[in-house]
């Protein structure tokens, strides 16, 4: 074997022991010298050249991709997991002839598919799923992701809640965990621009939280200016600390009569 292909995949198997017991500052650090070993591969993208051990150096890159793709969730880096992510992505596409397929490869392509909806990138969603096969379609990662659209899409936030004790891997807690602020996010300020109060139960209700408890920690860490009143949650210094923008009425009318005007000498 390749002295470089044995130095990067020694290297290889130590950072995915430290991975294994969330090591973070080592793995970052030897992730790093993992991807400078692999800028002296000729046979990885883009260049492909047909050297004696390209197989061998696809296979490990790709698996130095997918690790680091799972590291960079771990660490709750979406950058990272995008710049990794594009890196990885031709494994997938122009080396997939070359290669046999990755057994995480549907996991983590549904995981992109999640970070793309927590970034509210729906167009990109869109054009991911265009790009996949009918078989990925049917896999129950990239299923997942396609039914949390849909549901987010429809308004059923309560759904999108539930869809977390449904996840196909434990990797996708993080972005489900945004999803799931996302969504409080959203009810929360169409909340107290719709309502006054609400009483503490239907607060719960309203906003998709299990129990009481969960409802003030949210307002603690989230709401401070609602208030806890007489077994209610109060709106109202929300709605009085909230800029209230006039309609320059005046503005408006003397533009829509200059409009008359102009319509009148046309015709």
């Amino acid at each position: 074997m390749d002295p470089k292909l044995t130095e990067v995949s020694q290297l290889f198997e130590r950072f995915k022991a430290a991975c294994t017991r969330d090591d973070l500052n080592t793995s970052t650090n030897q992730l790093s010298q993992l991807k400078v070993l692999l800028t002296g591969f000729r046979s990885l993208p883009p260049l492909f050249e047909n050297t004696p051990d390209a197989d061998k150096e696809l296979t490990i890159a790709r698996d130095v991709y997918e690790h680091a793709v799972l590291l960079s969730v771990k660490i709750g880096d979406q950058e990272a997991f995008e710049r990794n992510f594009f890196q990885l992505k031709p494994y997938y596409t122009d080396a997939g002839s070359c290669l046999p397929q990755s057994p995480q490869e549907y996991m983590i392509l549904g995981l992109n598919l999640l970070r793309l909806l927590v970034q509210n990138r729906i167009a990109e969603f869109h054009t991911e799923l265009e790009l996949l096969s009918p078989t990925a379609l049917e896999d129950p990662c990239i299923k997942h992701a396609v039914e949390l659209e849909q549901s987010f899409m429809e308004g059923a936030y309560n759904r999108v809640l539930s869809a977390k004790h449904n996840v196909p891997y434990k990797s996708y807690d993080y972005f489900m965990d945004l999803l799931a602020k996302t969504v409080r996010d959203e009810i929360a300020g169409c909340s107290e621009k719709a309502y006054d109060y609400l009483s503490i139960s239907d607060a719960c209700q309203v906003l998709l939280f299990p129990s009481e408890n969960e409802l003030l920690e949210f307002i603690k860490e989230e709401h401070p200016e609602w208030e806890i009143k007489n077994g209610s949650v109060v709106f109202q210094k929300a709605k009085e600390s909230a800029p209230c923008k006039e309609i320059p009425s005046l503005q408006l009318i003397n533009q829509t009569l200059s409009y008359a005007r102009e319509l009148e000498r046309i015709v």
